[in-house]
């Protein structure tokens, strides 16, 4: 999973200012085409728009391999906000029939007309028809909804304290969350201690306490080392969540002088009323506990008397001991796999990333009596569409959010939904077809396009030097094309200009009258 670094955030802010540059440039052209003018871009905007091309090729790519898993996110966004995007689509093709259809009733060729109507009618029919496409879980009838999905703290309670810490722990507790789920590690002299990285680097202070063992992997040190670490500096200073600054003055403390957790200290905190979901890390086989670091977990998790059903077992390492030691244990699989299979091997729970299960699967492992535990889920959009698909349970960084969402954001029967897209279909229809009709009765008129015609009639009641020069540049068009009627000279005959009829002349005369 990605995470933020020093550099993605000025990537996507520069993404972000040349959208909203090409964003201005398009409107700018729409303006351009409402009056019936050409734009014509500056040179230095032309080097503006494939600079800001080539950043976006750049961004886009970064960001693609820094958060690869996080593009499967567009599937499910797209079904929490597909009926909302469909009406703004609509309104925003509707409201471009003024320019469609005023671009076709002044072109005159019947081909051109019939290419600009054809493009635009596909694209309307289109969207219109997208809804028979949209499946979001969040359609259904409200008596179909199930119970609202329990929440488990992901390393505690990580936005209110460091994570897997006994401070992150007790807020969890304190939040009422269904359990708490945290990354378990076997010391260098055998003591189980939680720890989700690698190394030490990022959580603790090892670079100044031992800087010589920076890079070791944590499981590399004696617990009387790692006693003498400090686990919740990183938080106030690097501020993962920008949640640091909303602690009260004593939490602000107790973070700052957090140490790294033993095992056996959260279970204390967690045994009363929340379960536990414990992962670990593999260990190398030269270390000194490398056979025996299930048997000492074991041991350590039934002496601190937490009850053996609050316990979700995810290792698959020695499954056969941990059921013949603890057979109270729910062993959790992280697999996906068949449920006919996952029942074979007395799995009762999965433990799965969000993106990687849908709608389909949750029904089917319901169905099998297997409860679906999804992670991380941090936003109540995306609580609310698992929370409709029948999840039972979700692992968040933000427990003290989701716990306060009452209902999922929106649920829609499917009548209502249907009345809802056939009723925007209907209307926009009905706008479109308007404004092709008033379009080509406004604009019939006008045989040719002319520039100096257009600019003319916007400088209405306006009297200067560049209105006769563009007068005088429309009279020279219409001679040279033949035309004789005088009454299509006088464009602005309220601006005090006569109505005189023009015979067609040399230029010598032409010139002579002008004078």
């Amino acid at each position: 999973m990605g995470y933020w670094s020093d550099w993605s955030i000025p990537i996507l802010v520069t993404a972000a200012a040349g959208f909203l540059y090409i964003t201005a440039l398009l409107i700018l052209a729409l303006c351009h085409i409402a009056v019936g003018q050409q734009m014509n871009l500056h040179w230095l905007h032309k080097i503006g728009l494939m600079a800001t091309l080539v950043v976006t090729v750049v961004t886009m790519f970064s960001i693609a391999q820094l958060w690869d898993d996080e593009w499967e996110m567009v599937v499910i966004s797209m079904q929490a906000t597909a009926p909302f995007l469909h009406i703004g689509a609509l309104a925003a093709v509707t409201a471009l029939s003024w320019l469609i259809a005023g671009q076709f009733a002044r072109t005159e060729k019947a081909t051109s007309q019939m290419l600009i109507f054809t493009a635009y009618f596909a694209i309307v029919v289109a969207l219109y028809l997208v809804p028979l496409t949209v499946s979001s879980p969040c359609i259904m009838e409200r008596k179909d909804l199930g119970p609202k999905p329990a929440i488990i703290g992901h390393r505690g309670a990580p936005m209110l304290a460091p994570e897997n810490t006994l401070m992150s722990f007790q807020k969890a507790v304190e939040q009422k969350t269904y359990g708490v789920q945290a990354d378990v590690v076997i010391s260098y002299d055998g003591v189980p201690f939680l720890m989700h990285d690698k190394t030490l680097r990022r959580t603790t202070n090892v670079e100044k306490v031992f800087p010589e063992l920076a890079y070791e992997h944590s499981y590399m040190f004696n617990w009387t080392d790692l006693e003498r670490l400090n686990a919740g500096e990183w938080f106030l200073k690097s501020d993962p969540f920008w949640t640091a600054g909303s602690l009260s003055g004593p939490d602000y403390l107790e973070a700052a002088n957090q140490s790294v957790c033993k095992l056996a200290d959260m279970l204390q905190v967690a045994k009363d009323n929340t379960s536990v979901i414990l992962n670990f890390q593999d260990l190398p086989r030269d270390h000194p506990y490398y056979s025996t670091y299930i048997n000492i977990t074991l041991q350590t998790i039934l002496e601190s008397g937490i009850q053996q059903q609050a316990v979700m077992w995810l290792p698959n390492t020695e499954r056969q001991l941990v059921r013949k030691i603890a057979p109270g244990f729910q062993q959790t699989s992280d697999i996906k796999a068949d449920p006919a299979h996952l029942r074979d091997d007395d799995i009762k729970q999965l433990n799965l990333r969000y993106t990687k299960v849908t709608s389909e699967d949750i029904r089917e492992y319901t169905a099998a009596n297997l409860s679906v535990n999804l992670y991380v889920v941090n936003e109540p959009w995306l609580y609310s569409i698992l929370w409709c698909a029948g999840v039972q349970s979700v692992t968040s960084d933000s427990s003290q959010i989701l716990s306060k969402v009452p209902f999922p954001i929106w649920l829609m029967p499917p009548n209502e939904y249907n009345l809802i897209w056939i009723t925007a279909d209907l209307i926009s229809f009905t706008i479109i077809v308007g404004v092709f009709i008033f379009q080509k009765w406004r604009l019939g008129s006008i045989r040719t396009y002319n520039p100096e015609q257009i600019m003319l009639s916007a400088a209405v009641r306006r009297s200067s030097r560049d209105v006769k020069i563009m007068k005088e540049k429309l009279i020279f068009s219409e001679i040279n094309n033949g035309v004789e009627n005088a009454d299509e000279l006088s464009l602005c005959s309220e601006n005090g200009y006569s109505n005189e009829g023009i015979a067609p002349m040399d230029h010598r005369d032409m010139r002579l009258r002008m004078d």
